[in-house]
């Protein structure tokens, strides 16, 4: 085991570094394996684990008991965070995404309307900094799929700067590169 330190720059990093993301607990079951003598019971945690400024990561562990598997899950959000591309705190356009049997889609929204989500959808898009957004969950309510296909839907969102929206770079990129063939 390694020594803590007692030097109070360190300790204040530490626990600036602790402070820096919202980490919730979504959801924690326990989960049973049969063995010859019967079963062995464990615990699996899903954790959402955001910085309100765009990032945003989800993480499922089990463990032993319940602390462990939710430290795990917290280690495996922080290594598996993304950066979103908002655009006055929404998304910029709508985006769907399927696991398993849940279907997520989440739409941008006006200023004013705040987060229409429920369940872990709102918690990610909260702890990720969206402040504006509409979703449906359409399919399975399961709450670890729910979860990676609502990470998975954030993941496909194209930033506004990269939008073909201007007619000329629309058509020039259309056109095949070569000889421009003349008419006599």
């Amino acid at each position: 085991m390694a020594a803590q330190s007692t030097n109070p720059k360190v300790l204040a990093e530490l626990s600036e570094s602790e402070k820096q993301f919202d980490e919730r607990v979504v959801h924690v079951d326990r989960v049973a394996r049969v063995v010859k003598g019967g079963r062995r019971f464990r615990f699996r945690a899903l954790v959402v684990v955001g910085d309100h400024k765009n990032r945003v990561g989800v993480g499922s562990a089990k463990g032993a008991d319940v602390t462990a598997a939710i430290t795990k899950a917290g280690e495996k959000a922080k290594k598996s965070m993304m950066t979103l591309s908002l655009y006055k705190g929404t998304l910029p356009h709508e985006t769907t995404a399927k696991v398993g049997g849940s279907n997520i889609l989440i739409m941008p929204a006006s200023a004013g309307t705040g987060l229409i989500a429920g369940g872990v959808v709102r918690t990610i898009l909260e702890v990720a900094g969206v402040s504006n957004a509409v979703s449906k969950s359409l399919g399975s309510n399961n709450k670890t799929n729910t979860a990676y296909a609502t990470i998975k839907a954030l993941e496909q969102v194209v930033p506004a700067n990269k939008w073909t929206t201007n007619r000329m770079s629309a058509k020039t990129a259309d056109k095949p590169a070569g000889k421009k063939v003349t008419k006599k």
